[in-house]
């Protein structure tokens, strides 16, 4: 029986990794990590009975200890704790299903004890991906990737060949402001930006997507996964999200990876790679389906897709900045502290003001963070 790990048990992805994991009945769930919904957590450890748990708070993991103490299970903390459920021994595979850049140092924990990485922190690659990389491939680890999109450029390069690759056509729905103007947006509230057309996720990820930020993390991802220059991915607007993305060959040829939104295929796939299992759900059915639609992003509404290409060309510490920048952005946007075209102000704003480090390690990595923090707060 294959055993796997999670971070972040409690969020999105987490919970549908749980879902796979109940409907196929071969997987043991050996280690959960999570924020602090102790509540829900302590419902999984009750399932799934895994050997450690952790939870980030200390005083939330001694409440966790008490609730849990009829289990013969080991509850952990803090970055000590997300880093023993990463490198736990037995464990095969950890999906790492954290937001932000929490995810790096796990990550590569979990890489160094030999683990298969089914990535779904996109954060770890984005600061980290010439640390990450070349560490997975020193260590004979596979990097399995969770999100739709890269899931898709994934499965339309399984006829391996990936050094005939030419470009990839990273699909975007457009979220819920496609085709609006900046004019249009002056008044947005989080609620409104939280409606997003086709897919259900978390709150961050649900306003990156609004913004088309996310769109803009996952070519910089793509970049990292695939081995491929930033001018190599070309964004196109599918509105109906079937289409999740495609890859074009030299000769021309284009594949594509089509299906219903859903995101348990990929990370059913990420999960059983190379098998492919029965998944239940809607089936996307040609002979009803009326049309499907393209268009070009717009990058001077939603610029900072433009600036995620930016930071992506020029590397170093930059996306890191971008990162940071948009994730404290977009926090103080749904706590109503700054207005929704504010986000890309601030990160523009944080890119033009950074000095930019090369090759950053781990430690220069977090130290751009916190700098990065640090401004915003200073003036926002």
């Amino acid at each position: 029986m294959r055993k796997i790990a999670i971070l972040g048990s409690t969020g999105s992805i987490g919970t549908q990794t749980l879902e796979v994991v109940r409907e196929n009945g071969d997987i043991k769930v050996s280690a959960l990590a999570a924020g602090n919904n102790i509540t829900l957590l302590e419902k999984q450890i009750r399932e799934f009975l895994p050997e450690t748990a952790a939870v980030w708070s200390e005083e939330r993991a001694a409440k966790l200890r008490e609730n849990v103490s009829d289990l013969d299970v080991n509850i952990v903390s803090g970055m000590e704790g997300l880093m023993e459920v990463a490198a736990m021994q037995g464990t095969e595979m950890v999906v790492t299903a954290i937001v932000g850049m929490i995810g790096i140092r796990p990550t590569i924990a979990a890489i160094q004890a030999g683990k298969d990485i089914a990535l779904a922190n996109k954060e770890t690659l984005v600061t980290a991906g010439h640390i990450i990389m070349p560490l997975a491939e020193e260590c004979g680890v596979r990097i399995l990737p969770v999100d739709s999109e890269h899931s898709a450029i994934f499965q339309s390069l399984q006829g391996g060949q990936e050094k005939a690759l030419h470009k990839i056509l990273l699909t975007a729905s457009g979220g819920p402001f496609r085709g609006k103007k900046r004019e249009d947006l002056l008044n947005i509230q989080p609620e409104d930006a939280l409606k997003h057309p086709n897919w259900e996720m978390g709150r961050k990820i649900t306003i990156d997507s609004s913004t088309l930020v996310n769109k803009g993390l996952e070519v910089i991802e793509a970049k990292w996964l695939f081995n491929v220059d930033i001018d190599q991915i070309q964004v196109v607007v599918q509105p109906q999200s079937i289409i999740h993305s495609m890859v074009e060959y030299v000769d021309g040829a284009i594949i594509a990876e089509l299906g219903t939104p859903d995101m348990k295929l990929p990370i059913q796939y990420a999960l059983y790679y190379p098998e492919r299992r029965y998944l239940p759900g809607e089936r996307l059915d040609f002979q009803s389906l009326s049309h499907m639609t393209f268009e070009k992003p717009d990058m001077d509404t939603f610029y900072g897709l433009r600036l995620a290409f930016e930071a992506g060309r020029e590397g170093g510490s930059l996306p890191t900045v971008f990162n940071a920048a948009n994730e404290l952005a977009v926090s103080k946007f749904l706590d109503r502290k700054i207005k929704y075209l504010e986000i890309p102000e601030i990160i523009e704003t944080c890119m033009r003001e950074h000095r930019n480090i090369l090759n950053p390690s781990v430690e220069e990595i977090l130290e751009t963070e916190r700098e990065v923090y640090e401004q915003i707060e200073s003036r926002w």
